[in-house]
């Protein structure tokens, strides 16, 4: 493509784009300096893509289960033998460490795995009813019931899981029977291009598997409010109210974080709580839904946690992902500039900092 940008994926071909721009993907470990560059699609290159997924959907509905899984399997398999080019795309693009990257891709041809598995029995089975089942009927008739597909699936996965939330959403989709359109997100666009070409050459039909690249602002609201769509599956965070309010009568399954308290009791083992508060706050820089956000504690045992806690995160080691530091850049300076602020407010307003920390660009390091 342009400038040696990644390429969109429609109908099991690699395309640049016809709006000759494209979208980079910063470093942010590296003064957000460029690390890839994606297309930036069109409101008609959107068209053609669900045009293309609608068509192979027909005949991807009544492809046997044995052999949508066995595509799975081969996809998974193709995602080990490529784990590399994915675990660096996430170690570049979105600060994450070399190791918990390469766990990231792995644990995602996993899920593709069970998912495989799994669809195969669960949709595999009807369900048979009887009449008399419904007030006022009597036991002279059966019902048989199956699942069938809701047709095109817009999937559109976050940046600090760009390919396990991905995964978690197309694997399911396709086993029962769903073509995908996948919007990545700009941080780690290049892992989930990577990942989908494991897709791709798995054999998938051309049509069943695409991929969308571009602004958000371009194409975004485009993308949920297509005619086109029949589900939309998003993880991330505020943007997810507009596509709820915006999106049609389709199925919505969205994923918004959350505000994820640890509770410690009296009798709770306080050195086991300590380790589980800073693995569960510090990990991947605290950039998950499910990291804890907030600890309350029995008086009674506080002062003897917070020592523990404190001990623990002064082991942490602050710096690349590369070298497998515990807490990396954050994604953007925006994200530092807000962490940054909200320690400034609780600080503000009378809260006691058990450490002291330092900004230097996207990284915020312990002053000990």
């Amino acid at each position: 493509g342009a400038d040696g940008a990644f390429k969109y994926a429609v109908n099991g071909t690699w395309r640049a784009s016809n709006s000759g721009s494209t979208c980079d993907a910063l470093n942010p470990s590296k003064a957000n300096a460029r690390s890839s560059s994606f297309q930036a699609c069109t409101t008609q290159e959107v068209d053609e893509v669900f045009a293309a997924a609608r068509s192979a959907q027909r005949g991807w509905a009544k492809t046997p289960l044995h052999a949508r899984a066995k595509l799975l399997h081969e996809a998974a398999r193709l995602m080990r033998a490529h784990a590399e080019p994915m675990a660096l795309a996430l170690t570049n693009e979105v600060a994450k460490g070399a190791k918990d990257a390469r766990v990231e891709v792995e644990r995602s041809a996993d899920l593709i795995e069970y998912t495989a598995e799994e669809g195969v029995r669960l949709l595999g089975e009807g369900k048979l009813l009887m009449s008399d089942s419904f007030p006022g009927n009597s036991r002279n008739k059966l019902c048989l019931a199956s699942k069938v597909p809701v047709g095109v699936v817009l999937c559109i996965p976050p940046f600090n899981y760009p390919v396990n939330l991905c995964v978690s959403k197309i694997a399911p989709a396709l086993i029962a029977g769903n073509t995908v359109v996948v919007k990545p997100p700009t941080q780690g666009c290049t892992a989930t291009l990577h990942m989908m070409q494991c897709f791709i050459k798995a054999g998938f039909p051309p049509g069943t598997v695409n991929a969308l690249t571009g602004r958000g602002g371009e194409i975004g609201d485009y993308l949920t409010t297509h005619p086109e769509v029949n589900a939309i599956s998003f993880t991330g965070g505020e943007t997810g109210i507009r596509v709820a309010q915006k999106a049609g009568m389709v199925a919505l399954q969205t994923e918004l974080g959350g505000k994820d308290a640890c509770i410690v009791l009296p009798d709770a083992d306080l050195d086991l709580a300590a380790k589980s508060i800073v693995k569960g706050g510090f990990s991947y820089s605290g950039q998950r839904c499910t990291a804890v956000k907030l600890v309350a504690v029995f008086e009674e045992v506080a002062d003897e946690l917070l020592s523990k806690v404190n001990a623990q995160i002064a082991q942490l080691s602050v710096g690349l992902p590369e070298d497998n530091a515990n807490i990396t850049a954050v994604v953007s300076k925006s994200s530092a500039d807000f962490i940054e602020s909200l320690v400034q407010d609780a600080k503000s307003k009378g809260a006691k900092l058990c450490q002291e920390w330092r900004r230097e660009d996207n990284l915020i390091w312990p002053l000990l």
